[in-house]
C-alpha cells in the first residue's frame, strides 16, 4: 500500500456507493482536476489492479476495466484493516 493506493480508495469512498469508474477517469480526477497525485495514468491503472487483487476494489466489467470500492476497501480506510494484513487474493 502506498500514497497512490490511499488516494484512489479515498476518491472512491467519498463518491456514491454505486460509482463505477475506469482507471483513466480516476487518474483524470486525481491528477488533472485536483492535483492530488503526480503519477501517470499507467501507475494508477496498475495500482487499481493490485487493489482489486487485494479485494479493496472490485472489477465490475472485465471487458472495459471498470471498478468500484468494496466493503473491505471502506474498512481499510476506516482503520479497521491494517495494510500488513492485506494479502493478494488468488
Amino acid at each position: 500500500m502506498n500514497e497512490v493506493d490511499d488516494s484512489i480508495l479515498e476518491f472512491f469512498a467519498v463518491q456514491d456507493d454505486a460509482l463505477v469508474l475506469s482507471p483513466a477517469l480516476v487518474w483524470y480526477n486525481l491528477h488533472d482536476q485536483r492535483n492530488l497525485i503526480d503519477k501517470s495514468h499507467e501507475t494508477v491503472a496498475r495500482r487499481m489492479r493490485k487493489l482489486s487483487k487485494r479485494g479493496l476494489l472490485e472489477k465490475v466489467d472485465e471487458g472495459k476495466g471498470y471498478y468500484q470500492i468494496t466493503q473491505k476497501g471502506r474498512d481499510y480506510l476506516a482503520g479497521d484493516l491494517d495494510a500488513d494484513d492485506l494479502r493478494l487474493e488468488e
